[in-house]
């Protein structure tokens, strides 16, 4: 376990140890998408406010399912205020990763102006077999920015996409550089050996895995929850088996992220939030990505569960 000492106080500011975290369920919500091709900001909060009333912790705005990457970070930081105005931000986490280190401090800034609770941060994910020093030289200037607010910063693992991952080795040295503003880690890796190994690296992170199967272990565990692109579809069950131990509410929502094995994940949720809210507008992304192959199919397995 690493003792979190050795850090630049310019760049830890606040320490946001004592504030309230986010644990349990976390919905990695989609981002509806207008017919411009622009967040869709009316439906995004009405489906916030479903999931933080229908069984979620928290949600985390703006990651992967949320198709970040495929906005303006004018469009994203439109979306962080329209957040702000209308949910409970100590509920809110928000992506503010990007390839250029000064769109990522532009984000994380917006988003601790606005007082989100966390920013959750992928590393610079153009260039390959970057060194750890460059990594924490980006997350650096991230803490710098950020330093009067404390936002607590969460590092997210995905290295299928980012092809730059989060090794045991440089989360410790960041904890160890930044302490306490390393707040915690999202894992999209799929890989729970990784997952425990960071878990036990500080009493201070806060592991969240991708997957809601590990609830249970969450519920007193080495995990704080998870965050899970599923939540926007299963959230009652998972709201059910993270909070009363509900063994059948898990297997439920288990089975409906086994769905999705094989299959285009975001269209295939977009296709189902649709679905659930009787709103075709819900199914509609931003290029790169293509409608669901066999919507129909989907939507009678997702009714049989």
């Amino acid at each position: 376990m690493v003792n979190a000492m050795n850090h630049s106080s310019a760049a830890l500011g606040k320490t946001p140890g004592s504030a309230k975290r986010i644990k349990g369920v976390v919905a990695a919500i989609a981002t509806p998408v207008t017919a411009a091709l622009a967040p869709d900001e009316g439906r995004f909060i009405s489906l916030a406010k479903y999931l933080l009333d229908n069984g979620c912790d928290g949600l985390n705005v703006l990651g992967t399912t949320g198709e970040a990457t495929s906005f303006t970070a004018e469009q994203r930081m439109s979306v962080m205020s329209a957040a702000a105005k209308a949910l409970p931000l100590d509920r809110l986490m928000v992506g503010t990763g990007a390839a250029a280190v000064g769109d990522a401090v532009k984000l994380s800034s917006h988003a601790a102006a606005r007082g989100f609770s966390g920013v959750l941060v992928l590393p610079p994910f153009y260039y390959k077999g970057v060194s750890d020093a460059g990594v924490i030289a980006y997350i650096g200037a991230i803490a710098e920015a950020t330093a009067a607010s404390g936002i607590p910063i969460y590092l997210y693992n995905f290295p299928a996409l980012s092809g730059v991952p989060y090794t045991p080795k440089l989360v410790a040295a960041l904890v160890n550089q930044f302490g306490a503003r390393i707040a915690g880690l999202k894992d999209s890796s799929g890989d729970m050996p990784y997952a425990r190994e960071i878990a036990a690296i500080s009493s201070s992170l806060d592991v969240f895995p991708s997957n809601e199967g590990t609830l249970m272990d969450a519920r007193g565990g080495p995990f704080a929850g998870c965050i899970s692109a599923t939540a926007n579809v299963n959230s009652k069950d998972c709201g059910k088996a993270f909070r009363d131990g509900d063994a059948n509410a898990l297997a439920r929502a288990v089975s409906i992220r086994k769905l999705f094995d094989g299959l285009p994940l975001i269209p295939g949720i977009k296709t189902l939030v649709a679905h659930m809210h009787k709103d075709a507008a819900f199914e509609r992304l931003m290029p790169p990505l293509a409608a669901f192959p066999d919507p129909a199919a989907l939507k009678a397995r997702f009714d049989a569960i």
